[in-house]
């Protein structure tokens, strides 16, 4: 039992509400959890202690108070309740991505039912697979325990990858009719 992680503990001022929200919104993407209101964990890497000073700083200067400190679990039951938080953050955003990639299979699926093999439909959904790929990497950079739906989310990925070329070879072929 050797992990180590990051904690923060801060309060800032109830106005602007600016504040509280980008405070929260950088440590969501940053990976932490809450373990309590103004409380949180990341694991301890010199990214996050650098992170988290920089946060520190903004804090105190919108009149705020902060604090980092290092932590260890008393024992290893407390160890795996932080570890199983930790992936419970990552499974839900999994759930979400996976979610997406059935929004995007269906999408396709109603282009090519309705014979839509335009370059401009096969534009759109690029634009969006790459967005669902961009967002996976987001997620597994912040998967810090290795969540149980991360091979499940890259399995749906990689299935919308293989849909669209299928889609695309159909574009391709219908403008060449065309030509």
């Amino acid at each position: 039992m050797d992990t180590r992680w990051l904690l923060l503990a801060y309060r800032v001022p109830p106005e602007p509400a600016k504040v509280r929200v980008a405070v929260w919104r950088r440590l969501k993407g940053l990976g932490a959890v809450y373990v309590q209101s103004g409380v949180c964990l990341l694991p301890r890497t010199d990214d996050h202690v650098r992170r988290l000073k920089m946060l520190e700083n903004e804090i105190v200067g919108a009149g705020g108070e902060a604090v980092i400190l290092e932590a260890v679990a008393l024992d290893r039951a407390q160890e795996e309740k932080v570890v199983a938080r930790f992936k419970a953050d990552r499974d839900e955003a999994y759930r979400e991505f996976i979610d997406k990639c059935e929004d995007f299979e269906r999408e396709v699926a109603k282009e090519q039912a309705a014979r839509h093999f335009t370059y401009a439909e096969l534009e759109e959904n690029d634009v969006d697979l790459k967005k669902l790929q961009g967002w996976l990497a987001k997620i597994v950079r912040l998967d810090f325990y290795g969540a149980a739906l991360r091979s499940e989310a890259e399995q749906r990925l990689a299935a919308c990858e293989t849909l669209l070329d299928a889609y695309a070879r159909q574009v391709f072929e219908a403008q060449d009719e065309n030509a």
